[in-house]
């Protein structure tokens, strides 16, 4: 039987997810290349550019499951709304700050603004597409908005920063403006009154904090330094008391019969995995090109558009895949894709060409293209509808957990004994074989119907 048609409430629904998750991965990227002019203008030194980056990712990743269990109890659409008004707000206050530690600042409530956006932006289209097939489609949509931003924030952010750095903030108030309109036209979402797991909420920001905290602090100091060692074990005994706290309170912010569904464990593992291996290789390869081949920023993050162009096709064909295979295809072929570039770039890095380089991003970036809508889409259909925030705000810890990794453990591997090259080679050697395991993993993967 063919499946019903998608209304106009849910294409808005989808379309305003998709800018919602288009703005947050965006801002994840394009202040990279904007660091050397922000710190020309407003100072504070490598320690300064690198919190710039670090405080989104650090308030992103700690405040994720918070944000699902949010999600769940107050109803999607009102979660995202706050966290869509609170984002825009803070773009404008990063765009105008006059000193750096009000830039930093905004960063850390930018990011704890796109952690309240993210769980419910699935949410929002799991209401809207009951239906399995046309939320696969659904998914890959919205996938397309993170792919592209991520494959273009380095292109688009040496545009703007030729321009005036500022602009890279200030892109998301129009972008933000938009989708707030959009939203009066999508219905209001169910919600799930409960109490709050306090003692859950405390230990997972302490947790997941500490650890984002340690591992970005190892990747700069070292992973042997007293205040990276003391970061590691707190977040250790965090998580521990996290664990203890949500096998036994009434009401967790993360039940742990999530975890009896095997669809979902292996979809977290791809996409730690996914993450290690892109969010690892952009950022390596972005020092490579400007630090080994000598390029500007504006020439470097072109040397992603190819791949973002074809990205961009791929999110659609994966959704279509996916409908017509289910999600293990499109999973293994795209991870294996993933797999083929970066050996490709591994054996390639040593001849330092431009063009070996801008060719292998393509399968990098292709591959991934094809196997996260679909393992996304699979999270979605692997829990109960009153569960899709929660299991939205699981899957994306695991993934901003992937990418903080990947950062750290490599830029501790390029700045390594070894040497700048080898280091290289090896990150995307761990990145490879991380892919490889997972892709494996995928074939077990099961079609749903939920």
């Amino acid at each position: 039987m063919a499946s019903p048609a998608p209304g106009s409430t849910s294409r808005v629904a989808l379309a305003v997810s998709t800018l919602g998750f288009f703005v947050i991965t965006l801002d994840a990227l394009i202040v990279n290349v904007a660091l050397a002019s922000i710190g020309a203008q407003l100072g504070g030194g490598t320690a300064g550019q690198q919190w710039i980056v670090d405080g989104y990712t650090l308030m992103f990743a700690s405040l994720l499951l918070f944000a699902g269990n949010l999600s769940d109890r107050i109803g999607a659409k009102r979660a995202f709304t706050l966290g869509l008004v609170l984002f825009v707000l803070a773009s404008a206050a990063c765009a105008f700050a006059p000193v750096l530690w009000v830039l930093i600042f905004s960063r850390f409530v930018q990011g704890a603004a796109a952690s309240l956006m993210l769980p419910p932006s699935m949410a929002l289209i799991r209401e809207a597409f009951p239906d399995a097939l046309l939320r696969s489609r659904a998914i890959g949509l919205w996938a397309l908005g993170g792919a592209v931003a991520a494959a273009a924030g380095p292109t688009l952010g040496g545009l703007l920063t030729t321009i005036d750095w500022r602009l890279v903030f200030l892109i998301n108030v129009p972008v933000g403006a938009v989708a707030v309109a959009l939203l009066g036209k999508v219905p209001a979402s169910p919600v799930r009154p409960a109490p709050f797991d306090w003692w859950g909420q405390v230990a997972a920001l302490i947790g997941v904090g500490a650890l984002i905290f340690g591992l970005i602090e190892g990747g700069v100091l070292g992973f042997g330094e007293p205040q990276v060692l003391l970061s590691l074990g707190a977040a250790a005994v965090a998580i521990t008391v996290f664990l203890l706290t949500q096998a036994r309170v009434r009401n967790p912010m993360m039940p742990l019969d999530l975890f009896r569904s095997a669809g979902l464990r292996i979809a977290l593992s791809v996409g730690f995995s996914f993450m290690v291996g892109w969010y690892g290789m952009v950022f390596v390869m972005s020092l490579f090109l400007q630090q080994h081949l000598g390029l500007s920023p504006l020439l470097a993050g072109l040397a992603f558009l190819p791949a973002s162009v074809l990205i961009a096709v791929s999110n659609v064909v994966a959704g279509r895949m996916a409908a017509r295979f289910g999600p293990r295809v499109p999973a293994v072929l795209g991870q294996l894709l993933m797999v083929a570039g970066l050996l490709g770039m591994l054996l390639a890095a040593p001849l330092g060409s431009l063009l070996a380089v801008t060719l292998l991003l393509v399968p990098i970036g292709v591959g991934g293209a094809l196997a996260m809508p679909p393992i996304t889409a699979h999270v979605l259909d692997s829990v109960p509808a009153h569960r899709a925030g929660t299991a939205s705000a699981v899957f994306n810890t695991f993934r901003q957990l992937g990418g903080a990794v990947g950062v750290a453990v490599f830029g501790a591997l390029l700045a390594g004994p070894a040497g700048f090259v080898p280091g290289l080679q090896t990150s995307l050697l761990i990145a490879a074989l991380l892919l490889l395991a997972t892709a494996v993993a995928s074939v077990f993967i099961r079609r749903t119907h939920n």
